[in-house]
């Protein structure tokens, strides 16, 4: 299941990687759901603020809404990180995605005092990759 601030999180993502508004199939595409499931959540945080959809463009998010994905995105590395460096968890990036809409932010905050996040959090996110540009490909952390 999709959370709002997965979609945040995506739409932000999505936006980096095209240098402007994330098409509805190719965010669809990311959280693996329907265009339709895609449209409906697109509608719920354009009600609550967080996004403006245009038809035919896609959608951005608003300033609350970066904000909000940009949090989502620090929560996101941080448990990237925690599963890689203390815990050495091999399919890290399953288990994030599956453990981010339970962590909330004060378990996150703990979490981040054992990994030492680094100051450029969450920029150090590589979109393309979709993983923490801090952990190197092999699972580890970077040097």
């Amino acid at each position: 299941m999709n959370t709002a601030e997965q979609y945040l999180k995506a739409i932000y993502l999505v936006q980096q990687v095209e240098n402007g508004p994330a098409a509805t199939g190719r965010l669809a595409d990311s959280l693996d759901v329907s265009p339709a499931s895609a449209n409906e959540m697109i509608g719920k945080l354009e009600d609550r603020g967080l996004a403006d959809h245009e038809k035919y463009k896609g959608v951005t998010l608003t300033d609350e809404g970066i904000e909000r994905a940009r949090d989502s995105l620090q929560t996101y590395c941080i448990i990237e990180r925690f599963l890689v460096e203390v815990l050495g968890v091999e399919d890290f990036r399953t288990e994030a995605s599956q453990l981010e809409s339970v962590i909330d932010e004060t378990v996150a905050e703990r979490l981040d005092t054992i990994i030492d996040r680094e100051p450029q959090c969450p920029d150090c996110f590589a979109p393309d990759e979709d993983v923490c540009a801090l952990l190197d490909p092999d699972g580890g952390a970077a040097d």
